[in-house]
């Protein structure tokens, strides 16, 4: 369950929060910050995600036995690759990201387009890893299932 809230919540940001709210008459800096506090919303719930799924198979392999019957390779990656980007996103990538967005809102009209450059390249590579997550994320509920239904 908590993997299909962290991919779940992710798809629910981007289906439905994100086009609210640019096509509401909200101004651009309004919006972003926004967008800002939803997805640090969202990064505490995926860590506490993550935080449930690495203790729950810590305990399902301490109960059960060997780690390798209990999980195999591919969900261990995917498990792993996730809980790493998750916790690059919200301890390092979107601190830096905020930061470089209230520096363009609150830059003079000459700094704010460099100022802003600066900010899409950091949120270009957020944005990346997001969706590199949510694809990472539908990938392991699809190898859940599969080992459920054998």
């Amino acid at each position: 369950m908590a993997l299909a809230v962290w991919a779940g919540g992710l798809v629910g940001i981007i289906a439905s929060v994100i086009p609210a709210v640019f096509n509401s008459t909200i101004n651009m800096e309004v919006g972003g910050r926004i967008l800002t506090r939803t997805f640090q919303g969202y990064d505490r719930m995926a860590l506490i995600a993550a935080g449930l799924i690495v203790a729950g198979t810590l305990v399902r392999v301490a109960v059960a036995g060997p780690w390798r019957e209990q999980i195999g390779m591919s969900e261990l990656t995917l498990m792993g690759v996730m809980v790493m980007t998750a916790i690059v996103l919200t301890f390092w990538l979107n601190p830096a990201t905020v930061r470089l967005q209230e520096l363009a809102f609150g830059a003079n009209e000459e700094a704010k387009r460099a100022a802003y450059d600066e900010f899409f390249v950091y949120h270009r590579v957020a944005r990346a890893l997001y969706i590199m997550n949510l694809g990472l994320g539908i990938t392991w509920l699809c190898v859940k299932v599969k080992t459920w239904v054998r």
